[in-house]
């Protein structure tokens, strides 16, 4: 596969081009690898030497490149994008909506002359696999620790806030705390936000229970100042993921990741409802009636796959696509998952894709390939580490 590099501001000098053996510094910033057929960015697929866009492959002859399954699910399009996402700089404060949200939303967007948020009528839950430490905010604090959180910063602007977090269920107290910090008055959200950052700093360095989440707001408003998204940030769960463990963001888990180097599984679409840490449109009614404070983002533990390879597999809800990690080994094992649509990514190492005629396919790191559900019996061997990105049908369907 020929993937797309996306250059964002927000992204690394230093990351992809390290993962795929180039120069380093890059000439600008590098954000993302894209690996897959979604029409901001398909990846090139070489075949009998000709390269053509993933979308174009698949699109001529679904069923032997998605399966049938997949393709009575999904309508013949690949349910999945993978990515390598390298942030140097915080990303917004966003969230996602579900299958139904989606559905209808566009609709009801088409039919008012197509001009909204919604770029399509897809979900777009997400699995963050960490390849190194990874700082994260994802899902809302308890009622009672936003509270807590927020009047430690002793910033009188709040105290209206908090008395918010302080009365009512969790979901509702928190759904009203974000929107009373998004809708602040424009004169109110200068010295506001000023006051959060100072107070931050300060109590960052006093290594209190929630030092990180200050030190957080500090770093970030380096690169987003005067956002009412540093603000909003403090409601949120901060934490660091270890370098090999894995994050599920679901519908409506409102979440940022806020820097470090992943491996990024998601379901193909753009819908993305921002609330902060962005230049771009913060639409705060479709927002809070997306987001829903009661949504967990949790860790997954991988689990291991029966067989003889060294395969484990990150179960989350999202039907749209599942992750596994395969360490290799020099004797060729089956290649995990064994049918459907695969993008295979090779992360350390050498791996060997083999398929039953014998056709070899050698990847490095940074590089990747498409395996077609029509391409039975693929083993892969190697020294190093692979990560199969697949349909989630195999594991949610019956």
């Amino acid at each position: 596969m020929e993937p797309i590099i996306k250059t964002y501001d927000w992204g690394s000098h230093e990351a992809l081009a390290r993962l795929q053996g180039r120069d380093t510094p890059s000439a600008g910033p590098e954000a993302e690898l894209w690996m897959g057929a979604h029409p901001a960015g398909p990846s090139g697929v070489t075949r009998d030497g000709r390269t053509r866009g993933l979308h174009d492959v698949v699109s001529e002859a679904p069923e032997r490149e998605l399966g049938a399954e997949c393709v009575a699910h999904f309508g013949g399009r690949l349910p999945f994008l993978l990515k390598v996402l390298a942030a140097d700089q915080p990303l917004s404060i966003q969230v996602h909506p579900d299958r139904k949200q989606a559905r209808d939303a566009f609709g009801v967007q088409a039919a008012n002359g197509g001009e909204g948020p919604y770029s399509d009528d897809w979900p777009k839950p997400e699995l963050l696999y960490a390849l190194s430490p990874f700082e994260v905010l994802a899902g809302f604090r308890t009622r009672t620790e936003a509270a807590a959180v927020l009047d430690g910063l002793g910033v009188e602007g709040l105290r209206p806030v908090v008395a918010l977090l302080e009365s009512g269920s969790d979901e509702t107290a928190l759904t009203a705390a974000l929107g009373a910090l998004l809708e602040q008055p424009a004169c109110d959200r200068e010295p506001l936000v000023r006051e959060v950052v100072e107070a931050s700093a300060r109590l960052a360095d006093e290594r209190g229970p929630h030092a990180q989440a200050y030190g957080a707001v500090v770093h970030m408003e380096r690169h987003h100042p005067g956002d009412l998204g540093l603000v909003a940030s403090l409601l949120l769960r901060h934490r660091i993921l270890e370098a090999g463990s894995a994050l599920y963001m679901p519908a409506g888990g409102l979440h940022a990741y806020v820097r470090g180097v992943g491996v990024e599984l998601m379901a193909a679409s753009d819908n993305v409802l921002r609330a902060g840490l962005t230049t771009k449109e913060v639409n705060v009614p479709e927002l809070l009636r997306i987001t829903d404070p009661a949504v967990r983002v949790p860790v997954v533990a991988p689990r291991a796959v029966a067989g003889p390879g060294r395969t484990h597999v990150f179960e989350c809800p999202a039907e749209e696509f599942t992750l596994y990690r395969t360490e290799l080994t020099a004797e060729g094992v089956p290649l995990v998952p064994s049918g459907g649509p695969r993008i295979v990514l090779c992360t350390q190492g050498t791996a060997r894709l083999r398929g039953p005629d014998g056709d070899v396919v050698t990847l490095h790191p940074g590089a990747s390939c498409f395996v077609p559900d029509s391409d039975q019996g693929v083993t892969v061997e190697g020294a190093g580490t692979v990560f199969v990105a697949g349909a989630g049908l195999a594991v949610h369907l019956p």
